[in-house]
Order: C-alpha cells, then sequence, then structure tokens
C-alpha cells in the first residue's frame, strides 16, 4: 500500500519561492502533494481562503494542521527538524 504524502504545497510553476520550497523538500527526501493554483481552482481558492484573500505562495500545509507560508529554507528545516 502507498502511502499518501502527508505535506501539502500549493504553489505555482512561474513561482521561484515555490521551486526553491520544492527543491528543499526533494533533495531531503520529503514527500509532499503539489497543488498547482493556476491550474487547480480549488487549490487557488485554499490559498486564497487561508491568506486573507492572497494567493500568497508557496504554501504549505503540515501534517498537524500548521501551514507556513512563503518559508524560508531555515523556517523549513525548523518545522521539519531537517539540516537547512
Amino acid at each position: 500500500m502507498v502511502t499518501k504524502p502527508q505535506i501539502r504545497m500549493y504553489g505555482a510553476l512561474w513561482c521561484p519561492d515555490c521551486r526553491r520550497a520544492k527543491q528543499f523538500l526533494d533533495a531531503r527526501s520529503i514527500p509532499f502533494e503539489w497543488h498547482d493554483i493556476d491550474q487547480d481552482e480549488e487549490a487557488r481558492a485554499y490559498v486564497e481562503g487561508v491568506n486573507n484573500g492572497n494567493r500568497s505562495i508557496p504554501t504549505i500545509v503540515f501534517p498537524d494542521g500548521s501551514i507556513l507560508v512563503e518559508p524560508s529554507n531555515a523556517e523549513l528545516g525548523r518545522k521539519l527538524g531537517v539540516p537547512q
């Protein structure tokens, strides 16, 4: 049985911060589910809903329900307990 990634990342392909966050997670073999707000209307609505109407990306949702918006690599590392 394949387990579904517990981390959800909402972003867009054109977004440099999204590419950096994806690279950070990939480099540490941390699985995540990608949601492109340009391609997925539900994903866009979710991001706007949690960011007071703004399309602030990346918006990253963790298994504990916490959310980081536009986090730095250091913030991601602290949250996940991995080296920056």
